[in-house]
Order: C-alpha cells, then structure tokens, then sequence
C-alpha cells in the first residue's frame, strides 16, 4: 500500500500515526495492497475553498473525500481491486474545536488526536463507497466505523 501524508496546516499532526491508521483501515477491509491513498492536513481557508468548490457549501469542514477508482471493500476468497483509492482532505483545526466541542458535552479526555482517527477512519470509508445520508447507511457506515476504531484502539493498549 502506498499511503502519502502531508501536512500544510500549519499545525502539528502526528502524520505517521495518520498513515498507520489509513493502513490499519485499508488492511481491515481488505483493501488491495497495492492501493493508493492521499492524506493532506491542511488550513481552514483552504478546507473552506474545497468545501464550497466540491460540496457546494459554505465554511470549513472537518474532512473531505475524494474517491478516484471507486475500489471497495474486498470481500473474503475474492481478489481485493486494485487502484487508486483517493485522496483525504482533513482540517487538524476543526477537529480541534470538535474534540474541544466534545470534552464540553461530557466526553472527559477526548483529545484532538482521537478527532483526528475519527476523521480518518470516516473519510476512507466513504473512500470505499459508504455513505450516511440514509438512517440505514448512517448505521452500517457508524457502526463499522466504531468497530474500526476500537480495534485500532485496543491494539494501543
């Protein structure tokens, strides 16, 4: 797997865990392992630009994907696809302000980095074709997302 992390946030990112983790989750969902990923943190303004570029709505985001060969996840005693999987626009600061959001409504401890692996793990799933606009969606893609994240979680611990 090729996986490329860059940071032009202006903040500090742990861009090594990033790439672990996009790995861990590409692993996980058996991605082919000669897939491609993108990972760039970068500034609000630029998010921003994006957002309303692609999205057509107005502000910064936390994370944007943009899918290129439309891979999904591999399923077990097929061959996984091979291709370039897409590119992962994350903005550290709103997910600072998030995880800031977050400690206020109750959640004692929740860090930035833990954010951050959220952001992630959301972003290459909708890479790999999930999506949450419908209730049922909303449920697969956030319950899977949470398995991932525990596992990933856990094997810190």
């Amino acid at each position: 797997m090729t996986i490329e992390v860059m940071n032009e946030s202006g903040m500090d990112v742990d861009l090594r865990m990033l790439s672990q983790l996009a790995r861990f989750v590409m692993d996980t969902m058996r991605v082919h392992p000669q897939a491609e990923l993108c990972i760039k943190a970068v500034d609000e303004p630029t998010i921003a630009e994006l957002n309303q570029q692609w999205m057509d709505k107005q502000g910064p985001t936390d994370v944007l994907a943009f899918p290129m060969d439309e891979l999904r996840p591999g399923r077990v005693g097929e061959e996984p696809e091979e291709g370039v999987l897409g590119d992962l626009v994350l903005s550290p600061a709103v997910a600072r302000r998030q995880a800031e959001d977050r400690v206020l409504a109750g959640h004692a401890g929740y860090t930035a980095e833990a954010e951050l692996e959220l952001l992630v793990t959301h972003g290459v799933l909708h890479l790999l074709g999930y999506d949450h606009a419908e209730p049922e969606e909303h449920a697969v893609m956030f319950g899977l997302q949470d398995e991932l994240l525990a596992q990933w979680r856990a094997r810190g611990a």
